[in-house]
C-alpha cells in the first residue's frame, strides 16, 4: 500500500514516523508532499520516504492520502489537487474542524475519514477519534485504524459532530492536564518545595494516579473514596474545590472548547 503524507509539519511527520517505526510501511511505500522548499532537505535527511515537491509527482500513485495540512490551507490545497483525484483513493484527514462534506466536495471523491489526533500522539501515546463516510469500505477503515493505532489508541465514531466533541475532550485535553499539573507544581513550590522536587511530586503523582486507573476496574468516584478518609487531609482539599465549583467549572470549560470547535468547523 503506497501512502501520501500532504504536508510535512509536526502532525504529519508524527504519522510517518510512527508508521516507519512500527514497520507498517517501508520508506519506499511512504510519500511526503511539503510545499516549503525550505523543510525539503530536512525531510530528505530523515531518510523515512520520498519528498515530493508537487502532486503531480505522486499523487496518483497513492492508495492512502493524508490531509495533514493547515486547515486554512485546505481549499488552495483542494483546488490544486483535485483534477488529479482518483475517486477510489481514500482521504484521511487529521484537519481540524474541516467536515467531511467540505473534502468530498473540495477533492471531488467520497471516501473520506476524517480523525481527530492529539500531541501525545508523537510518543506514541495519542489518543484519536475517527470517522468515515459510508463509501469507506470496511476493509479500508481497518487498514486505516491499523496506522492510526500506532499513534496510540483510538475510537471510531458514527456521529462527525463528536469528532468537535473529541477536539474539546481529547485534542485540547493534554493543556487542561498540564493546567492543573502546574497549579500544584506551584503550590508545592509556595509550600517550600524545589522546582525540581515539585515537578517530580506532581509528574509522578499524575503517572502513578493514571496507571492504578488502567489497572483496576474502579472509576475515578469510587478512587477519590478510597484516598479521602473523613476528617483527612484529601477530604478538605476536595471540599475547597466544590466550594469553587472547580468540578463544574471544568465540565464548563470543555463545553467551551466544544462549542469553539464547532464555530470553527462552519
Amino acid at each position: 500500500m503506497k501512502i501520501l503524507i500532504i504536508g510535512g509539519g509536526n502532525m504529519g511527520m508524527t504519522y510517518a514516523h510512527a508508521f516507519f517505526r512500527s514497520h507498517i510501511t517501508t520508506k519506499n511505500d511512504l510519500m511526503i508532499l511539503e510545499k516549503s522548499e525550505e523543510k525539503w532537505p530536512e525531510l530528505e535527511n530523515l531518510d523515512i520516504g520520498t519528498v515530493c515537491k508537487q502532486p503531480e509527482d505522486c499523487l496518483a500513485q497513492a492508495d492512502l492520502v493524508i490531509l495533514a495540512v493547515k486547515p486554512q490551507d485546505s481549499a488552495a490545497l483542494f483546488e490544486k489537487i483535485r483534477p488529479m483525484v482518483d475517486p477510489q483513493q481514500v482521504f484521511l484527514s487529521i484537519m481540524a474542524g474541516v467536515k467531511m462534506k467540505t473534502i468530498a466536495q473540495g477533492i471531488g471523491a467520497n471516501k473520506i475519514i476524517r480523525a481527530m489526533p492529539n500531541l501525545p500522539a508523537q510518543i506514541g501515546m495519542g489518543m484519536t477519534a475517527f470517522t468515515s463516510t459510508d463509501e469507506v469500505t470496511r476493509i479500508e477503515l481497518v487498514m486505516v485504524q491499523n496506522l492510526i493505532n500506532t499513534t496510540g489508541k483510538s475510537i471510531y465514531v458514527d456521529n462527525e459532530t463528536l469528532i468537535d466533541a473529541a477536539t474539546a475532550i481529547s485534542g485540547s485535553g493534554p493543556a487542561y492536564v498540564w493546567f492543573f499539573m502546574n497549579a500544584l507544581i506551584q503550590a508545592a513550590r509556595q509550600m517550600g518545595f524545589k522546582e525540581s522536587e515539585a515537578e517530580l511530586l506532581v509528574s509522578q503523582t499524575f503517572q502513578g494516579a493514571i496507571d492504578l486507573f488502567h489497572q483496576s476496574d474502579f472509576s475515578c468516584e469510587e478512587w477519590i473514596k478510597k484516598v479521602a478518609s473523613k476528617g483527612g487531609t484529601t477530604e478538605a482539599a476536595l471540599h475547597s474545590f466544590s466550594q469553587t465549583a472547580l468540578f463544574q467549572d471544568v465540565i464548563s470549560g470543555a463545553e467551551a472548547a466544544f462549542h469553539r470547535a464547532k464555530e470553527l468547523g462552519n
